[in-house]
This record gives C-alpha cells, structure tokens and sequence, in this order.
C-alpha cells in the first residue's frame, strides 16, 4: 500500500522585491502561479524514514540534495514533532520540476510530503496548521500547497487565491546549471542599494490577469529579479529575446532563475515557440498550461 501526491511547479508573473529587512528576507509583493510540470512523491510505509529520488533527463541527479537534510524528510519530521508522534514512511520522488531554477521543485516536494503524511498517518491536520509548517521550511511552499494563482505577500508565505478562470500557455527552458537564490537577492542588493522599503505593487498584473486577455498579461509580467539574474548570467536575456523572436508574447525570468518561461497566446503559439527554441539549440523545452492544481493525491 501507498500514497502518490503530485505537486506542481511554480511561476511569478509577478515579484516585487523590497529591500531588506532587518532579519534579512526581502517583502515581496507576488502572484505565482502553478504550471502543469510535475513532481510525484510516493509513500509507502517503513520502520524509518528513507528517500529515493529519480529525475528527468534534463535534471542533473547530483543537483537533488540528499542525506537528512532534503526538504523531504524535513518536511516529514516537522509534521511529526507537530502530531506528537514518529516520523516513519519510504518517500520515492519523480523529478520533473527543473532543480535550483526558480520553479519551486523543492518546495513543491515538500509541499507533497505535507500532504502524503498527513494522509498516510491519519492526522487530519487542519489547513491552518499545515500552511503553517509549510511557511517555517520555506517562503515558497504554502504556495506549492494552494496551486492555482495566488497573491504571495510578506516574505511570500501569507497566500491569498487570486480568481484566475483563464487557460495560459507557457514554454519553460531550464538550464543546465542551477542559479543560487541567496547569490540573486545578494545581486539585487548590489544593484539597488536605495530600493524603496514597499515592493513593487501586484495590482496592475491582477487587473491584467483578471482580462484573460493574453497580450494584456504578456505587458503586465514582471520581476525585479530578472535584472540581477541576467547580469550574472548574460545568457539568459539573449535566451529572452530569441523566445520573443519565435513568437512567444513575452519571455521572463522565473522567480530567481535560470529557468526562463514564456507566455504565448495559444497552445499551437506554445508548440511554435518551443520549436523555435529547441530548432536554436536548446536541448530541453517545456510546454505547459496554467493555472493548476496545488499538491494533491492521485486517485
């Protein structure tokens, strides 16, 4: 017997970066989005607690952090001390989400594995309590629970439903090298030492995404990250602007990248963009719809 949770990768069609507090994290003002590029966790029942990743060709396996200190099995232990009981269970993840790409694998990981022991123990965690340990792995993963689109605030932690009916398409490219989030924001910091205290607003992206009018959100994207990501890896905005040239609407970072993802107006627009990109070279290109849903069991 066993359980399979799916969780879905993220995407920030908007993120606005404020500048640092004193505890250091950065307010965001975000509106991700979850994209139908997946990780499935199973579980399975064990005396202890094990891990066993696979990934897709195009992840690097030495990329996927192991040993005790995987989200995963973090995300296991917490539930546990929560529940006043053993962490126990066999995880095996099938990795699809690109790893350190600014799509969320990790925390969509560990949103999973929320998910799948709380179910397979029998908690009945109240939602509440699980957004809660959620927000203590990490910024991003109270999202990877929700899905959807929702507006991220705070450090991106405090998530809010956006009414998102619209079908979007997107093309994904990772790259073959991680890029370190910390490393991103470090970058910010050097580039805009006079950054205002309030993040950049998300309501004109929300009163564009509320048009379900593809050109209207193509204009509206944006991401105070792009800019230190590309200066630290220039590829990324010739990468950008090769998408725009095979017909995509719009290329932009995701979150703090490598990944790039562009915005089409259809799906036949997506498969043309995608073949645009793979015919120039690049090896992997995703395509994928949004909005999805967050972590969820498989029937």
């Amino acid at each position: 017997m066993s359980i399979t949770v799916r969780a879905a990768a993220k995407i920030n069609l908007h993120l606005g970066v404020g500048r640092a507090r004193e505890d250091g994290f950065h307010p965001l003002d975000t509106v991700y989005q979850a994209i139908g590029i997946h990780d499935d966790l199973t579980l399975s029942g064990a005396d202890g607690l094990s891990l066993v990743t696979h990934v897709a060709d195009h992840i690097d396996p030495a990329a996927v952090p192991d040993g005790p200190d995987n989200i995963v099995l973090r995300a296991a232990r917490l539930l546990a001390e929560h529940a006043g009981r053993e962490a126990a269970g066999a995880f095996e993840v099938r990795k699809d989400i690109p790893v350190a790409g600014g799509m969320a694998g990790g925390s969509a990981d560990a949103a999973a594995a929320l998910v799948a022991c709380d179910r397979w123990w029998d908690l009945r965690t109240s939602d509440d309590d699980l957004l809660a340990l959620a927000a203590q792995l990490g910024s991003d993963i109270p999202f990877s629970l929700v899905g959807g689109t929702a507006r991220g605030v705070g450090r991106g932690e405090l998530v809010s439903p956006v009414e998102d009916p619209a079908s979007w398409w997107w093309v994904a490219v990772p790259a073959t090298e991680g890029l370190s989030t910390p490393a991103v924001y470090r970058h910010f910091d050097a580039l805009h030492p006079d950054a205002p205290e309030a993040p950049a607003s998300a309501e004109p992206l929300l009163a564009a995404l509320a048009t379900g009018e593809p050109l209207r959100l193509a204009r509206a994207l944006h991401n105070d990250l792009q800019e230190p990501a590309i200066d630290l890896r220039p590829e990324l905005g010739d990468l950008i602007a090769r998408g725009e040239a095979e017909g995509a609407l719009r290329g932009l970072v995701s979150g703090s990248g490598p990944t790039v993802v562009f915005l089409c107006d259809s799906a036949d627009g997506a498969r043309e963009t995608a073949v645009g990109l793979a015919g120039a070279g690049h090896d992997v290109v995703l395509t994928a719809t949004g909005p999805v849903a967050g972590a969820h069991v498989l029937a």
